[in-house]
């Protein structure tokens, strides 16, 4: 049985260094997400098995080999830990999740915030990152913008929300600023 609380203290190190778009509170946040998807439908999904891929999906890339160590001292099998390793996988790749607990990390990664929250998280992480409005403008259009897709019935109509009011919001602030 997972213990949420030493879930947390495992990975809140991962996080600290993080930009503040990607740090604990986003996890946080992608996991509020995660439960709003669940409610929205049901879902037979190993819930537990989801959870812990929504804490790693944001430094899985960088440390597997702590995150398979640290499933182990839990006492899951080498089974269950390959499941939540292509869980977390699945939740930032390009290609379709095979797993409905991937499609629905996916989702909420995509989703979280809601309808503003898109261009919110894009505009503040080009600047965290350095990048000059226009830098980050020009990677929202060309990175972003109707480049995504989410896989689930319910996701579909808010993601699709979000990337139209994004566009105007762009479309807006380009007018605004653009010197002829």
């Amino acid at each position: 049985m997972m213990d949420k609380a030493k879930l947390i203290e495992f990975v809140r190190p991962y996080y600290a260094d993080k930009d503040i778009m990607h740090n604990m509170w986003h996890i946080e946040l992608v996991d509020k997400w995660v439960n709003k998807i669940l409610d929205m439908n049901y879902y037979d999904v190993n819930i537990e098995h989801l959870t812990f891929a929504t804490y790693f999906h944001g430094f899985i890339y960088s440390h597997e080999d702590d995150v398979k160590t640290w499933l182990i001292s839990q006492g899951l099998s080498d089974e269950e830990i390959s499941t939540i390793v292509k869980i977390s996988y699945e939740s930032q790749r390009t290609e379709i999740p095979e797993s409905i607990e991937g499609k629905i990390l996916h989702d909420a990664h995509l989703i979280e915030g809601g309808k503003v929250y898109l261009i919110t998280k894009c505009l503040i992480t080009g600047s965290v990152r350095g990048q000059s409005l226009l830098e980050t403008i020009n990677y929202i259009e060309e990175n972003i913008l109707d480049k995504s897709t989410c896989y689930l019935p319910g996701t579909m109509k808010l993601f699709k929300d979000a990337n139209l009011f994004a566009n105007d919001f762009i479309t807006e602030l380009k007018k605004g600023i653009l010197i002829d």
